[in-house]
């Protein structure tokens, strides 16, 4: 699949704003905590996605009913769906100036039932000149997504006989249609019968 980039200029996947907050206190404090002991920007990006991965739980995972979705809250509150993860990454990427991307996929239950968005980042790492989709919605038994910029390892292959798709637009800030419902959502439980099934 070839990614195409919603924004032409490579500058606007580094900026902030009120959801990839990168220049907030705890965001930049984790950042330099993750980079420190690194020596390039692909041990900080590995250690930035590990660190969202395995110390940021999924909230149905753990069964969490909360809803964030700023990147500085996501760290704070150590919460959060695909998406709202996918925001802490691509805020401690674009905190150290690494290009980061929103994309999504479309899912579906094993009988093609109940669609969802899911949430992941893409990252352009300097001195690569594509692109490299990761997934750090968090592993779990089934589930063993790991950083690699040549083969994906994501967490979920998509199943076309099941309506399921890879989208592929790297958005520069995230999809309008994720940020409404989890904006809207008071709770988890709140929050999947108006979050997106397709995008």
């Amino acid at each position: 699949m070839e990614l195409i980039q919603h924004h032409p200029q490579l500058a606007a996947y580094l900026a902030a704003d009120d959801v990839v907050d990168h220049r907030h206190p705890l965001v930049r404090e984790t950042a330099v905590r993750l980079a420190s002991g690194v020596t390039d920007a692909y041990s900080y990006a590995k250690a930035a996605y590990e660190f969202v991965r395995d110390e940021i739980p999924h909230s149905q995972d753990s069964g969490d009913l909360r809803v964030t979705w700023r990147a500085s809250d996501v760290l704070a509150e150590r919460t959060g769906i695909c998406c709202a993860k996918s925001h802490a990454l691509a805020a401690l990427l674009r905190a150290e100036a690494i290009p980061a991307a929103f994309c999504y996929q479309r899912l579906a239950d094993d009988d093609g039932n109940n669609p969802v968005v899911h949430g992941l980042v893409a990252v352009r790492l300097p001195g690569r000149d594509a692109w490299a989709r990761i997934d750090a919605r968090g592993n779990k038994p089934g589930v063993d997504a790991r950083f690699s910029l040549d083969e994906e390892r994501l967490a979920w292959k998509v199943r076309p006989e099941f309506n399921e798709v890879d989208y592929p637009v790297l958005y520069d800030v995230p999809h309008a249609a994720v940020m409404e419902a989890l904006k809207a959502a008071p709770d988890r439980p709140s929050l999947w019968p108006i979050y997106p099934t397709e995008l």
